[in-house]
């Protein structure tokens, strides 16, 4: 490994063990509208990230996106009271298919900025909401089925970069991401569905042994459909990493992709298991 290499893996080592804690010091102990806050704010960063890339040089159009995720993603834990989201839904859309009337720029892209605008917000402010659905709803075992979710992307991400650093050898969609392999794909599956199992045998003995490897292995499944679909985006905007905010892992963007699939797939597991 390159010394250059070696640097930056210490830097996302040293990113990790300082915001691991605190991530989990407020999921756990911290106020449940503090956790939901800081889904509102990952969502607005993320889209704002990825509004940077669709919409370059327009701050407008970036600071608004950032801000109608932050609207979704805050809105959606009262969901309870219609109003109030769907209100905020309706109006974000609203909004974002008129700001290009004011920022008009060139007439070929702007459709896809209308889109773009509208997508963004929704696609990052819904799916990473849930994860403060998770902990609002779930009442005391709420901080546990966040951290399901978290352990699932987040071993997906460490099993499919262990065996494709090991064994990977065939290639598993190389037109988007040309790193990613099959076997990268089975070591994501494979780390995805232990880290349910094991959440099953500790701390949610209410998550079934099946429930759990349903999980694990569709959650590695998806998140890595995930993550391909932000490779996507990246290499049609004609960038490496979708930002700078984390010391050594890039955007924050990056980090989530994964939880933006995973997220929703646990929510709605937990919404059919009552």
């Amino acid at each position: 490994m390159s010394q250059g290499k070696n640097t930056n893996l210490w830097i996302r080592i040293g990113t990790t063990v300082v915001l691991g804690p605190l991530l989990l010091l407020l999921l756990f102990a911290g106020p449940a509208w503090g956790w939901s806050l800081l889904i509102a704010l990952s969502a607005a960063q993320g889209t704002f990230e990825l509004v940077t890339m669709s919409h370059p040089g327009d701050r407008v159009s970036q600071g608004w996106a950032a801000l109608a995720a932050f609207v979704v993603a805050g809105s959606l834990v009262c969901r309870g009271e219609a109003p109030v989201f769907l209100t905020a839904l309706f109006a974000v859309i609203l909004v974002s298919a008129l700001v290009p009337l004011f920022r008009l720029g060139d007439i070929k892209t702007a459709a896809l900025r209308i889109l773009g605008g509208i997508a963004a917000p929704i696609y990052v402010g819904l799916f990473l909401g849930t994860l403060a659905l998770l902990r609002t709803e779930q009442g005391d075992r709420g901080p546990w089925f966040v951290l399901l979710t978290l352990t699932i992307a987040w071993m997906g991400d460490t099993g499919g970069y262990t065996f494709g650093r090991l064994w990977g050898k065939t290639p598993l969609y190389p037109a988007v991401s040309p790193k990613k392999t099959r076997e990268g794909l089975l070591g994501s599956v494979v780390f995805a569905a232990l880290s349910a199992l094991l959440a099953s045998f500790t701390y949610l003995p209410e998550l079934p042994v099946v429930g759990a490897l349903a999980l694990g292995i569709s959650g590695a499944l998806l998140g890595q459909a995930g993550d391909l679909v932000e490779s996507l985006l990246k290499r049609s905007f004609g960038t490496k990493d979708s930002g700078s905010i984390l010391p050594g892992h890039g955007g924050l963007l990056d980090r989530i992709d994964a939880l933006l699939v995973v997220g929703p797939l646990v929510y709605i597991y937990t919404l059919w298991q009552g």
